[in-house]
């Protein structure tokens, strides 16, 4: 292994000599950087820095051919390259690294649906964002190769295809989570998601209705020949239940004599079990659904196929057109049941815990306070202060119009 004073002169005269496979001449100005020279290509080298990693392992980092770079660059790149390296880099090592981190559409598909399928009731729309959206943009590309710019360009390009801010930033955070577990699970370092502002346009939707809006409702729920979905619907009135835990209620989960619904975690947003207490209108909604189906397991039993009931979407809809609340959505049902609490005097801390939230801020949204009863609520601080006299003592009384004639 002769050792000389590598330049772009000397490599000229450098050659692998006769009978050797390879050989190696060794820079005497920076040590580790080395030229490689051939047989098999005796006019081009190969430059190296050779290096021990931190198991005390000789490894080699190309830095390039002699066709490449010159002798300067080279040796530039060698100390850069061995300056990473005392500092804790191993080149070989990242390289390995990088050749094993699997694509996204291998990641997605070998460890994390496998994983969602068993903790995430969603996992389906998962799949359906994935394999419409994701996997022909990122799928290709190694985890560890996707950039924040890729994301943003990603993120906007979805709006330009006219979906919806809150659709464009839920794919965004199913992103952020695929590669969150990437990092945990250590296949990665870095989230590229990290970073990236969302749209977040408030696209909440709340429909209250006035009395004589609830009123239309009620009669055509207590009118409609489609009994069974009627009492659905007048179900989700008057406990604020969610529809699909209406729809998959069991009588076993019905205790009249303490006036409790049992909402198993199976069948509960938060996966976790909750109770709903019954109101005398839900008891006797209860009653009259026993006495039509009678069944021993489901409570709503559709009339026309004697099943339990699955969606009653087209029902609803007609529903409310009848009524002329073609925009009231059966999640309105639920705004509307904790607008009824609030309005009547409850707490919110009653009404967090009826319908079952783990957070207050989110029964902030639901607690729909009417005008009429804020207005109550600063009378009867008046009361306190009706018996006071207004008028400054010693100054004279002259008729004057009243303030509702003077000001607005």
């Amino acid at each position: 292994m002769p050792k000389i004073a590598l330049s772009n002169a000397v490599i000229k005269t450098l050659h692998c000599p006769p009978g050797q496979r390879k050989i190696e001449y060794c820079d005497t100005q920076f040590p580790g950087f080395l030229l490689e020279l051939r047989a098999t290509n005796p006019h081009v080298g190969t430059l190296y820095l050779r290096y021990k990693n931190e198991r005390g392992k000789t490894q080699y980092e190309k830095l390039g051919t002699t066709a490449e770079l010159t002798i300067p660059q080279a040796r530039k790149k060698a100390k850069q390259v061995k300056a990473a390296i005392m500092l804790g880099a191993d080149p070989r090592a990242d390289k390995r690294k990088r050749k094993d981190t699997p694509t996204f559409a291998r990641f997605v598909e070998d460890r994390y649906l496998p994983y969602v399928k068993v903790r995430k009731r969603s996992w389906a729309t998962d799949v359906s964002f994935l394999k419409t959206y994701m996997l022909p943009v990122f799928g290709d590309t190694p985890l560890d190769l996707i950039t924040r710019r890729q994301v943003v360009t990603y993120h906007h390009a979805l709006r330009e295809k006219g979906l919806a801010p809150s659709s464009c930033d839920r794919q965004l955070m199913l992103l952020s989570y695929i590669f969150n577990l990437a990092i945990q699970w250590e296949v990665i370092e870095e989230n590229p998601v990290k970073g990236v502002k969302h749209f977040n346009v408030d696209n909440k939707k709340e429909r209250y209705l006035t009395q004589e809006e609830l009123d239309r409702l009620l009669h055509v729920l207590a009118t409609d020949h489609n009994r069974v979905v009627c009492l659905v619907v007048l179900l989700l009135l008057s406990t604020g239940a969610r529809l699909g835990e209406a729809l998959k209620a069991r009588w076993e989960d019905i205790d009249i004599p303490t006036r409790q619904w049992r909402i198993p975690a199976a069948n509960s947003k938060s996966k976790k079990p909750r109770l709903i207490p019954l109101n005398d209108t839900a008891v006797k909604i209860l009653d009259e659904t026993y006495q039509r189906c009678q069944s021993e397991d489901r409570i709503f039993i559709s009339q026309q196929t004697g099943k339990p009931l699955t969606t009653i979407a087209l029902v609803w809809h007609r529903l409310r057109d009848q009524a002329g609340l073609p925009e009231f959505r059966l999640h309105d049902c639920r705004h509307q049941y904790a607008s009824m609490l609030v309005n009547s005097g409850r707490t919110l801390y009653e009404v967090q815990r009826i319908l079952g939230h783990a957070s207050p801020k989110v029964t902030l949204r639901y607690a729909h306070l009417s005008q009429q009863t804020l207005q109550q609520a600063s009378n009867a601080a008046s009361s306190s202060l009706g018996a006071l006299d207004f008028t400054p003592l010693n100054s004279p009384k002259k008729a004057m119009k009243p303030l509702d004639k003077r000001v607005g």
